[in-house]
């Protein structure tokens, strides 16, 4: 195996990684799944390759697997340095970036999980929609004095925050019109060649 193989499903969270990898531009291969039969495009087993059974998963050059997204793009990030899509291990500003993974993963991305739960009742889903809108606040502040989340250069969060800006336009439903820096944020890493192409080939739009 010569190639990183990256498991996804088009506009899932997976499209972080997607980003990430041609950011660093590195070689890799797509390994379509479908998460509501929990099989592969050739008939393979999901859960036999990540058993919590939800994407991203990624094969390394050696076989192992990693599978939770926050993870994922720091790797990917450590195998070309010289792109600078994440602070050197074990400087202050990679525990910065880690914070900055760690809120986006726990209170954007898992805070939207209602708006996929058929049985998350309408008053659930209200209270839910309020907490996330307040944390778009959050991450909106952190962009009125540079273009990036840590700065002036695009890193691996700046890919998963796309997702979930984009997550709650087109799952939720809601626009960021109330937060005119994430408009132009949104547009900014949208406008990105590698993130552009990484849309094209999952067949979605920003």
């Amino acid at each position: 195996m010569n190639q990183l193989t990256l498991y996804y499903t088009p506009g899932a969270c997976s499209l972080s990684p997607h980003i990430a990898l041609r950011e660093a531009d590195l070689e890799f291969q797509l390994a379509r799944v479908d998460l509501r039969a929990k099989k592969l495009t050739d008939g393979g087993d999901w859960l036999a390759v990540n058993p919590k059974g939800y994407v991203p998963a990624l094969r390394l050059l050696d076989g192992h697997i990693l599978t939770e997204g926050a993870v994922m793009v720091q790797y990917i990030a450590d195998q070309r340095p010289e792109a600078r899509l994440a602070p050197p291990a074990g400087t202050f500003e990679r525990y910065l970036l880690q914070e900055c993974l760690h809120f986006i993963a726990t209170e954007l991305h898992k805070g939207m999980s209602p708006f996929y739960n058929a049985l998350a009742g309408d008053d659930f889903k209200r209270q839910a929609k309020e907490r996330v809108a307040g944390r778009f606040t959050t991450l909106a502040h952190s962009l009125r004095d540079r273009p990036f989340l840590m700065g002036d250069r695009f890193t691996v969060a700046d890919g998963y925050a796309f997702y979930v800006a984009r997550a709650w336009q087109h799952s939720v439903k809601e626009s960021l019109s109330s937060w005119p820096e994430l408009v132009e944020y949104y547009q900014r890493i949208a406008a990105r060649p590698a993130v552009a192409a990484a849309l094209e080939v999952e067949g979605i739009k920003a």
